[in-house]
């Protein structure tokens, strides 16, 4: 089975002059298979935000190794950096971010068509992941007009448009509720199994995570298994 992401002996040291120096991952070692779905849990201020940006290519680390689909991604330029975040990994926030004055159709189709997808194809691709997460009423909404649940329902079909084959999530439920977090967290993990994606969840919550295939915890910087 291949490894979708590789991380080795990652280091990240935020310089804010010598005696302010903060280490924030110390070494830290993960590998995630193809289709394996793995939670991260840490204490506020670990360093998972970090950890998930720097597998993400959205920052580098002081020192380490990334790979994304056995390609090595740490020293990459920019350009090829992008192609790998557009075509191999999607994100997901605890807050949605989408883009409020489109609807949740075009904001899951938009990143298709910067992929150079068809107008066509990607409408035809929204409504298919709209639908299997129960939103085939809501196409036409804006953010604004959807409850947070429904809000983030459709973050992860954006994530999900381009058919990433790496997703991250940094506490994809953290800013709902009880119940609706177990609503659509159930419906992120059928859309995961689903698709075969690798997948690393970031979450406070331990009784979602372990309901991932392992899970593994940051702690002074390092990856440890839990």
């Amino acid at each position: 089975m291949s490894n979708v992401l590789e991380l080795k002996g990652l280091t990240k040291t935020y310089f804010e002059g010598k005696p302010n120096e903060i280490n924030v991952l110390s070494g830290a070692d993960l590998t995630l298979k193809a289709g394996e779905v793995v939670g991260l849990i840490a204490p506020s201020g670990a360093g998972k935000s970090t950890l998930l940006q720097i597998a993400g290519l959205l920052d580098n680390p002081t020192s380490g190794q990334v790979m994304i689909a056995g390609q090595a991604a740490e020293k990459a330029k920019d350009k090829e950096r992008t192609r790998l975040r557009r075509e191999q990994i999607g994100f997901i926030y605890q807050f949605h971010h989408l883009l409020p004055e489109f609807s949740a159709e075009e904001n899951i189709a938009l990143p298709q068509q910067a992929n150079g997808v068809s107008k066509a194809d990607a409408v035809a691709r929204t409504r298919m992941l709209l639908d299997r997460v129960g939103l085939q009423k809501r196409y036409d909404h804006r953010p604004a007009e959807l409850s947070g649940g429904e809000q983030q329902r459709v973050a992860f079909c954006r994530a999900m448009a381009n058919g990433p084959s790496l997703l991250l999530a940094d506490e994809p439920t953290g800013n709902l509720d009880p119940e609706t977090s177990e609503t659509v967290f159930s419906v992120l993990m059928e859309l995961v199994r689903e698709t075969g994606l690798s997948a690393l969840i970031a979450t406070h919550n331990h009784d979602l995570a372990a309901r991932m295939d392992r899970v593994v915890r940051l702690s002074g910087g390092k990856i440890e298994a839990v």
